[in-house]
């Protein structure tokens, strides 16, 4: 049976920011785009956290609200709440099913987490996932490289996310760039 897919999702701490941004496409199976303005980026605690997810999008939903009851739970902890969801999540035998990632970040951290009970915190403050995550992620090196005195953390998020809408077919350029 055919599955609902989200795809590429961006984040980036620069200058002080944070933002992320990921496309609007959901895929039906491997040829059918079944909708072209998802939102796959959402604050979360007040504002102060932003989640991103790529992958199955019911199991992202049952993740977002997961992680927010991590992040009521662990009072806006955000390195804790994810480590404690990825721990459920692979524990969890229904859960551990859920084919999923997801970005999380606040002011000072960005972390991914994925349901075999990764939290990876990047090195360069950069962090994509989905299909054309790795577009994004190498879009996001070189304008970090070369362009970060002339572009802000949401110009530099949305550049990465077209550039990779520009080569990869599961991303468009319906963008949603939220920025903390």
């Amino acid at each position: 049976m055919n599955e609902f897919h989200a795809t590429t999702i961006f984040a980036v701490h620069h200058k002080g920011k944070s933002a992320m941004a990921g496309d609007g496409q959901v895929t039906f199976g491997n040829a059918v785009v079944m909708k072209h303005t998802a939102r796959k980026v959402r604050k979360l605690f007040n504002g102060k956290v932003l989640a991103g997810f790529a992958g199955s999008v019911a199991d992202a939903f049952t993740l977002f609200e997961k992680f927010e009851g991590k992040l009521e739970e662990f009072n806006g902890n955000l390195p804790r709440a994810a480590v404690e969801l990825a721990k459920e999540w692979r524990s969890d035998k229904v859960l551990r099913k859920l084919e999923a990632m997801l970005i999380v970040m606040d002011e000072e951290h960005l972390l991914l987490i994925s349901g075999t009970g990764e939290v990876i915190e990047p090195d360069d403050g950069i962090l994509a996932i989905g299909s054309g995550g790795n577009y994004a992620l190498s879009a996001g090196r070189a304008l970090k490289t070369y362009a970060a005195e002339h572009l802000t953390a949401k110009e530099m998020a949305k550049a990465a996310l077209e550039i990779a809408a520009d080569i990869c077919v599961y991303t468009n350029r319906q963008i949603i760039v939220e920025e903390l």
